[in-house]
C-alpha cells in the first residue's frame, strides 16, 4: 500500500442508512473513517421513507419471527440481527433523544413523525465519532493491488483505506441517487449479481373504472390473489387506489409473489371490502337494511356501506339506479351487490418499475458474503451492507432494519479485520 497518502482505516461508500450506521459504528470503535456520498446531502432516500415519517424498524423482538418474514434468504441475517436487533435499534435512537412509538402492525416511528429527526440523530452520531464526510463526491472506480482494494477513485482524488464498505443501495427511486452503481463495482470485483428487480412495488391494472377511485385509501380490507381459479395468496390490511392501479401496504407486500405468478400467466385480485362478514352474513345485513329503510334511494344508502369516493363506481358496477328504492331492488341485484362487496375482481396488467418501487429485490449473491461479518469472500478487505445485497423484506420497517443490522455488523467487522 502506498504510504505517501493519508490512509483511513475504513472507507464507506454510500451515505444512506446502512452507510451511516457502518461509518458511525466503525468510528465509535476507534477507527479512522471516511464516508463518501455522491449526493450533496446524506440520507436522501431515508427522508422519504414511511411517507416522510420514517418507519425505523419492526417491533418484533423475536429474531426468528423477524427472519421468517424475509423469506428464503432470511437466515443470512441471523448474525447481524443478533448483533443489532430491532430492540437495540430503538434503544440506539432513544439514547440519542429521539423518542419512538409503536403503531399498528409493530411499525416503529419517531414520535415527531419526522424522518429528518432520524437523519439528524445519525448525522450527530457521525460528527461525535469524527467521521470524515465527503459530500457531492462521485466514485468513478477503485484501485486494486494483489487482490485487495487499494483506493477509491474520485474525479479529482484518490481515497486510500485498509478496509472498504460498499453501501450504495439498490436501483429504486433513482432520483435519490440509487442508480445501481454498486452492482457494477461488485461485479467488477468478481461478485455474482442476482438480477435486480423492483420490489414492494405498486400494480398496474386493466379495469378503466379504477381511475375514478384514484386517491381512495381503504383500511381493514382483504385481497385474495388467484391464478387459474386457484387462490395463491391472501393479505389483510390497508391499500390505495391510484391512477394506474393499486398500491398501499398489502399490495406492496404481495407484489413479489404477484410478479412470480405473472411470469406464468394472468393474475386476478379479488378485493373483499367486508372481510368481517361472510357472504350469507353480508346478504342478511343487506336484506335487513333494505327492509328497514325501504323508501331510501340506493345512492343515499351506499354511504352506510362504502366511502363516499367509491359510491359512483359501485352504482356503475352494480347496475342499480341512483334513485332506485331499496324496496324495489331485486334479489338478483342484491346478490350481485354482495358479490361486488365480497369479491371485487381486478385484473393485474403488470408491475410498476424502479421509479415507483420502495426497494430492490436481488443484488450481490449472499453466498459470496460471510454473514457473521458482512465480509466479501471474493475481496478480503471489502464488506457489503444494506440494499446492495440480495436480501429484502415486507413493508413495516423490515428493510430499514436490514440496513441498520448489516451496516452495524460491517462497521464492527471492518475495524477488527486487519489486512496484511
Amino acid at each position: 500500500m502506498n504510504t505517501d497518502h493519508e490512509i483511513f482505516d475504513v472507507a464507506v461508500i454510500g451515505g444512506g442508512p446502512a452507510g451511516m450506521m457502518a461509518a458511525g459504528r466503525a468510528a465509535e470503535l476507534g477507527a479512522k473513517v471516511v464516508l463518501i456520498e455522491k449526493n450533496k446531502n446524506l440520507g436522501t432516500k431515508l427522508l422519504i421513507t414511511g411517507k416522510g415519517r420514517c418507519n425505523i424498524t419492526q417491533a418484533k423482538y423475536d429474531n426468528k419471527e423477524f427472519i421468517d418474514k424475509l423469506g428464503k434468504n432470511g437466515k443470512f441475517l441471523f448474525s447481524s440481527l443478533t448483533d443489532f436487533s430491532p430492540k437495540e435499534v430503538i434503544d440506539f435512537f432513544e439514547r440519542r433523544d429521539l423518542k419512538t412509538k409503536i403503531e399498528r402492525g409493530g411499525r416503529v416511528f419517531p414520535v415527531s413523525n419526522k424522518s429528518l429527526d432520524v437523519l439528524n440523530v445519525l448525522s450527530r452520531y457521525l460528527r461525535k465519532n469524527k467521521v470524515s464526510v465527503l459530500l457531492g463526491k462521485k466514485v468513478i472506480g477503485f484501485g486494486m493491488e494483489d487482490g485487495k482494494i487499494e483506493y477509491v477513485k474520485l474525479i479529482k482524488r484518490k481515497i486510500y483505506a485498509r478496509n472498504f464498505i460498499l453501501c450504495t443501495g439498490g436501483k429504486t427511486y433513482p432520483v435519490t441517487g440509487s442508480t445501481g452503481d454498486g452492482y457494477k463495482w461488485a461485479r467488477d470485483f468478481g461478485h455474482k449479481i442476482i438480477n435486480p428487480t423492483p420490489a414492494l412495488v405498486p400494480l398496474k391494472t386493466r379495469e378503466p373504472w379504477l381511475k375514478n377511485l384514484q386517491g381512495l385509501g381503504l383500511k381493514n380490507v382483504r385481497i385474495n390473489i388467484f391464478q387459474g381459479n386457484k387462490k395463491k395468496d391472501s393479505r389483510f390490511g390497508e391499500m390505495l387506489f391510484t391512477h394506474f392501479g393499486l398500491s398501499g401496504p398489502i399490495i406492496l407486500d404481495a407484489s413479489k409473489s404477484i410478479k412470480e405468478l405473472l411470469d406464468n400467466g394472468e393474475v386476478l385480485i379479488e378485493l373483499d371490502l367486508k372481510p368481517a362478514l361472510d357472504f350469507p352474513e353480508l346478504d342478511k345485513r343487506l336484506r335487513r337494511d333494505f327492509t328497514q329503510s325501504a323508501s331510501k334511494s340506493f345512492k343515499n344508502y351506499l354511504p352506510e356501506l362504502l366511502p363516499k369516493k367509491a359510491i359512483e363506481t359501485m352504482i356503475y358496477l352494480s347496475g342499480i339506479g341512483h334513485q332506485e328504492k331499496l324496496s324495489a331492488i331485486s334479489r338478483d341485484k342484491r346478490k350481485k351487490l354482495v358479490s361486488l362487496l365480497k369479491s371485487l375482481k381486478i385484473n393485474v396488467r403488470g408491475l410498476m418499475g424502479f421509479n415507483d418501487a420502495i426497494i430492490t429485490n436481488g443484488g450481490v449473491d449472499l453466498k459470496e458474503i460471510v454473514p457473521q461479518t458482512m465480509q466479501s469472500k471474493i475481496v478480503k478487505n471489502l464488506f457489503l451492507a444494506g440494499e446492495i445485497i440480495d436480501l429484502d423484506g415486507p413493508t413495516g420497517g423490515y428493510n430499514l432494519q436490514i440496513c441498520w443490522s448489516t451496516g452495524y455488523t460491517a462497521g464492527n467487522s471492518a475495524t477488527k479485520i486487519e489486512m496484511k
